[in-house]
């Protein structure tokens, strides 16, 4: 409270100032007082997730990296959610615009649901194979990702940033203790996965080490000192910070943790795990919706694709059974056509020409922002998916579109490659997050949100206008879609069941490979995620059927007023966003088209 009455005091004296002017009214002070709260939350926060700042384009704080793994770290998570909180709720909602009126609620709920997750055990278990600080650093460190590597200071920011990963990884490793004290630990086979991820980065020879990479390709401009002593640097960080901290990693999850990991699967057989699961799946999902209930509707969705699948497979004239057409498009070389890496990112950049001349009819809003396709880096190409990079918001670094290519002959188009683009690329990650974070007139906090169900549910929404898009036109690129949506649907049920219902990864995995043309490995790694990282699998297909819910009923009640082109434009206006308060916002909108 205290820093709203210094911030109403500081402005009434500043209008007191100004020879004639009026006292600003209630609702101007409510906004005024709304935007000086967002604004200084972006700061705290900046500060307090320097990492998610520099994947943002904000590169005040590139030199450091907190220490997220103390009792420290999360008090001072509360206390700053706590009162923000507070003073949001000091701040007269009624008296607000209705686009603050929107910002309001989905601050609120921000704020009620990181609280609410700062409650539970999760820490007990720091990181997993996926999304894991130690795996992320080498992305940044190997001067491909959103670490900047352009200026001398670039460089120093960067031999800052890593010198407490050391300290960072030991207050990893006591948590890690003290869940194994607790018996709150991670499934075994998520440890052996672990284990070779940062072995890979032990090495005798700095030189070789991913982290080299910047050195190898220091900016012409720099001076001949610069280049002597930012050499020197970097071989000494990598050999006594980075290389003995990967060393010490490794060895820990080997030897110590291995042993005491557990042999079961699901989070609800750790204490406390059904009530972090249930965290999980709201904040996934941003509903209410019961696991119970979720896993129903998976149930019924796998239903209704699994015929949908069957047509095509009748279209083809195939006579075996679904899972043996699976099979032959695995095997069949027809469908893996490519010789190169460069044939796959060609073919794909087909696709996007494809679907160039028809975006306008469905989109009035484009990005501004470049956008390119790239193949994965080869040192995480073997364990990263498709995925889409977010550009910064001024350009300098182009929104990305990885495409991992182990082996270009054995890309298999059948993949669901039209599918992939529309969900990963154009019009799904890259309209989105880009055209999010280029509306200034929002909020940073609103700019720069991510809430999966919406991200991932407007993305998997994409995947289901090929067909308006000039796409799906050839029967085994819809199977590939259909596998796709398929895929999201299983989530639903594998998610939970693993969870929540007993099932084993090995029924799992079996259930996946039996509803959608999927190999062993990948079903393997995809179970596997979703032991990582509960309720995220949920996010994809909850968003989507939310986003073409809204979509039938506006075309039910607008008739001929519906716009699609003016509905998708409204929807990725506000950014990112809960699922209810999305709902009650397009309802809205829809009352106004009437």
């Amino acid at each position: 409270m205290r820093r709203i009455v210094v911030f109403m005091v500081g402005m009434w004296s500043l209008w007191a100032g100004v020879a004639g002017a009026q006292q600003p009214t209630p609702a101007a002070t409510s906004a005024m007082l709304l935007a000086s709260l967002f604004n200084n939350y972006w700061d705290d926060r900046a500060r307090l997730f320097p990492l998610l700042a520099t994947a943002q384009g904000d590169n005040r704080y590139n030199d450091r990296l907190t220490n997220d793994q103390t009792r420290a770290f999360r008090q001072q998570q509360a206390r700053l959610y706590r009162r923000y909180l507070n003073d949001l709720l000091n701040i007269d909602r009624a008296r607000l615009g209705p686009e603050d009126k929107l910002s309001y609620d989905i601050f609120q709920y921000e704020m009620r649901n990181r609280l609410e997750g700062l409650r539970l055990d999760s820490w007990m278990m720091p990181f997993a194979q996926v999304y894991s600080l130690p795996t992320t650093l080498t992305q940044l460190g190997a001067g491909t990702g959103a670490q900047p590597f352009r200026t001398v200071k670039d460089y120093d920011n960067w031999l800052s940033r890593v010198s407490r990963f050391p300290v960072w990884a030991d207050s990893a490793i006591a948590n890690f203790r003290e869940g194994a004290k607790a018996a709150v630990v991670l499934p075994r086979v998520l440890v052996l996965k672990m284990v070779p991820q940062f072995q890979a980065q032990v090495m005798g020879d700095p030189v070789r080490s991913v982290f080299y990479g910047p050195i190898a390709h220091l900016p012409a401009s720099f001076s001949e000192a610069d280049r002597t002593r930012l050499t020197l640097a970097y071989q000494q960080a990598i050999a006594t910070d980075l290389i003995p901290t990967y060393r010490r990693l490794a060895d820990f999850l080997q030897n110590e943790y291995l042993p005491l990991a557990r042999g079961s699967t699901g989070l609800a057989d750790v204490p406390g795990g059904a009530e972090m699961y249930r965290y999980d799946a709201r904040q996934m999902t941003t509903t209410t919706r019961d696991p119970d209930a979720i896993y129903q509707t998976g149930l019924a969705e796998v239903k209704r694709i699994r015929a949908e699948m069957e047509a095509v497979k009748k279209q083809v004239s195939y006579k075996g059974s679904l899972s043996n057409f699976f099979n032959s498009l695995s095997n069949n070389p027809r469908f893996m056509p490519y010789q190169s890496p460069e044939e796959v990112l060609r073919a794909f950049r087909g696709i996007q020409a494809r679907i160039t001349p028809n975006l306008n009819r469905l989109f009035g809003r484009v990005p501004k922002s470049p956008f390119e396709i790239r193949q994965t880096e080869a040192f995480r190409a073997a364990s990263a998916s498709a995925e889409y990079n977010r550009g910064t918001p001024d350009g300098s670094r182009p929104g990305i579109f990885y495409v991992p290519i182990i082996d270009a002959t054995k890309f298999n188009v059948t993949s669901g490659m039209e599918s992939l683009f529309l969900h990963e690329a154009i019009p799904g990650h890259h309209y989105q997050l880009s055209l999010q974070q280029e509306n200034t007139a929002l909020p940073k906090f609103r700019r720069f949100a991510s809430y999966p169900a919406f991200s991932e549910g407007w993305a998997l929404y994409c995947e289901s206008m090929g067909r308006e898009l000039g796409l799906y036109q050839d029967p085994y690129q819809r199977l590939g879609a259909l596998g796709d949506e398929m895929h999201r649907a299983l989530r639903l049920v594998v998610d939970v069941g693993l969870h929540l219902k007993g099932m084993s990864r090995e029924q799992a995995i079996d259930y996946m490979m039996a509803n959608e043309p999927i190999a062993e490995p990948a079903a393997t790694a995809e179970v596997e995620r979703y032991l990582a990282m509960p309720g995220q699998a949920l996010a994809y297909k909850i968003g989507a059927l939310k986003i073409r819910e809204l979509r039938s009923r506006y075309e039910k009640q607008l008739g001929k007023r519906f716009n699609l082109k003016v509905f998708h434009d409204e929807i990725l206006a506000g950014g990112s966003m809960p699922l209810a308060i999305l709902e009650r916002h397009m309802d809205a909108w829809a009352a106004r088209q009437r």
